[in-house]
């Protein structure tokens, strides 16, 4: 797994970067939570999502956003980081052009900006939306969303009360031509403390199941 830098809007960005043997093999991004809560891409649940998707073939990055470990600049509120996550899908695409499709995943601040970034690239296929924060963060930039995938909340999360993450869920599946799947973890707070295998188990039989469904078609 090598340890990558790459030109970032406001400097150079860390990352982790594995890639795919199949030159035409899609890629992954995975986007931390919060950086000034603790949030960088060695957080447990961004590491696992990293190796689900790298074992399924995938090329796969993750990165510090701005000012995060050794990735150069300053929190800039969501702006700047989604900036980071387009230079980042920029710089891993670029290695591979001949790549067949794009997911991303992101777990709490990092599924808002995730999804942010899948309206403005329309080689997204699918995502992964980790405890999302429509109480918090303004999603009705999802107006339509252009993808399916998976939206997953636990149980007990206190930051992002389970009726909040329903009602962007209901919205959403009110738009035609996607489907969205929705999880929630038994016992589960916002951070999956002693549910990550779990969480993991979901997000792998979702994207076996869209695999499949595309091997078939």
């Amino acid at each position: 797994m090598p340890e990558v830098i790459f030109a970032g809007p406001d400097g150079r960005l860390e990352g982790r970067y594995q890639p795919a043997r199949e030159k035409t093999a899609p890629i992954a991004l995975v986007l931390h939570p919060h950086p000034r809560f603790g949030g960088t891409m060695n957080n447990q649940i961004v590491y696992r999502l990293f190796y689900m998707f790298q074992q399924r073939g995938f090329t796969t990055l993750r990165f510090n956003f701005r000012g995060v470990g050794r990735s150069q600049g300053y929190f800039d509120h969501g702006i700047g980081e989604l900036s980071d996550a387009a230079a980042a899908l920029d710089w891993v695409q670029s290695l591979h052009p001949d790549s067949r499709g794009t997911w991303i995943a992101g777990f709490s601040f990092g599924s808002w900006i995730g999804m942010q970034l899948l309206m403005r690239r329309p080689e997204v296929e699918g995502f992964m939306s980790i405890a999302p924060q429509p109480n918090i963060y303004d999603f009705s930039f999802l107006a339509p969303c252009p993808s399916s995938g998976l939206i997953i909340s636990g149980e007990l999360d206190k930051v992002s009360p389970p009726e909040a993450v329903k009602t962007l869920v209901d919205k959403l599946r009110a738009q035609r031509g996607i489907v969205i799947d929705d999880t929630v973890v038994p016992g589960a707070n916002h951070f999956f403390e002693g549910h990550v295998d779990t969480l993991v188990d979901h997000c792998s039989e979702y994207l076996d199941m869209r695999l499949a469904a595309l091997e078939q078609a």
